[in-house]
């Protein structure tokens, strides 16, 4: 009898350190895909971090909510007055040889009902799939391709998106994301003017932009619109104090980027990396086949740009130790 009961508590006790090593092991970042919806849900630690959008009713993928760590929604989309903003989005205004421009960052307005834009959409950027995702310890990787397209069907541009999503414990996560654009369809010139795009754009919150009482910082210490606009810098945060909770996302751009490039940003709330002066607000092209590419992490955090260790984390994020 002894001797079963001694064996019974050694089973009982090799099963808890299986769940216990199980427990451990289990990635505190979860990703729930709805394909009906054109979702894709993540959370950190349990909780909802952001909802990546990419239904066929939208006109250009992007992320919304994206969250701060207590919960709260630091970005917005359809705000008044500017309803194509898509809270967190990448976009541009182009022209495949032999047809007209197209302006992907406006395509809101190439609905067919102009008083009403809704889908279906003109000029859109289309998701096609996922076609990669990998749960690795902290971190959840995903590839996925999407097409621009003008005219409901014409193809402009290639895009393959790669997304890196990294937990950093007590809901601070980073956002790494690659844009790869190819010209696979012919030659593209890019005839964005020097306001209307960046790579990408963050539509932050009223509450937690400077309107609402918060600050922009940049890398060199500049503060606000007025200090940071058009200015060349390696990151950019944007932080408040929203119901008690003090929180901040900032955008690198990756040391990898050409360099140097200037920045958009707005009191009310928008921000973004943009291209180097000679790319930046002049046409240029990509020929046949030729690629470009823009690599940024989003980080969100706790703190203000001191307290989230934004400087600290911005060169770990360049040396991979992130």
């Amino acid at each position: 009898m002894k001797t079963k009961r001694i064996t019974v508590l050694a089973l009982l006790c090799t099963m808890a350190l299986a769940s216990v090593a199980q427990a451990a092991e289990k990635s505190p970042v979860e990703i729930g895909h709805d394909d009906e919806a054109g979702q894709m849900r993540v959370l950190i630690d349990g909780q909802e971090a952001f909802v990546y959008q990419h239904s066929k009713d939208v006109d250009l993928p992007h992320f919304f909510p994206l969250r701060s760590p207590g919960g709260k929604s630091m970005t917005v989309q359809h705000p008044n007055p500017y309803p194509h903003h898509r809270s967190v989005w990448f976009g541009d205004k182009v022209k495949l040889e032999g047809e007209r421009p197209v302006s992907f960052y406006n395509a809101l307005y190439s609905s067919a009902d102009k008083k009403n834009p809704a889908a279906p959409f003109k000029d859109h950027v289309r998701h096609l799939e996922f076609s990669k995702t990998t749960l690795t310890g902290k971190q959840a990787a995903l590839s996925e391709r999407l097409v621009w397209e003008m005219d409901h069907i014409k193809p402009v541009l290639d895009e393959l998106r790669e997304i890196t999503v990294v937990a950093l414990g007590g809901g601070e996560y980073l956002l790494d994301i690659n844009f790869k654009l190819t010209a696979a369809h012919g030659e593209v010139k890019f005839v964005s003017d020097s306001v209307h795009y960046a790579w990408p754009y963050v539509r932050m919150n009223t509450a937690f932009s400077v309107d609402g009482g918060g600050k922009i910082v940049n890398s060199e210490g500049e503060v606000n619109q007025k200090g940071t606009n058009n200015r060349v810098t390696q990151w950019i945060d944007y932080s408040n104090t929203v119901e008690g909770e003090t929180a901040g996302l900032a955008i690198f751009s990756h040391a990898d980027n050409p360099r140097p490039h200037r920045w958009l940003t707005r009191d009310y709330g928008t921000f973004g990396p943009r291209r180097t002066d000679e790319k930046s607000g002049k046409p240029f092209a990509l020929n046949k086949g030729e690629s470009l590419s823009m690599r940024v992490g989003i980080l969100v955090h706790r703190g203000d740009v001191t307290g989230g260790k934004v400087k600290q984390r911005y060169d770990q994020y360049n040396t991979g130790k992130l």
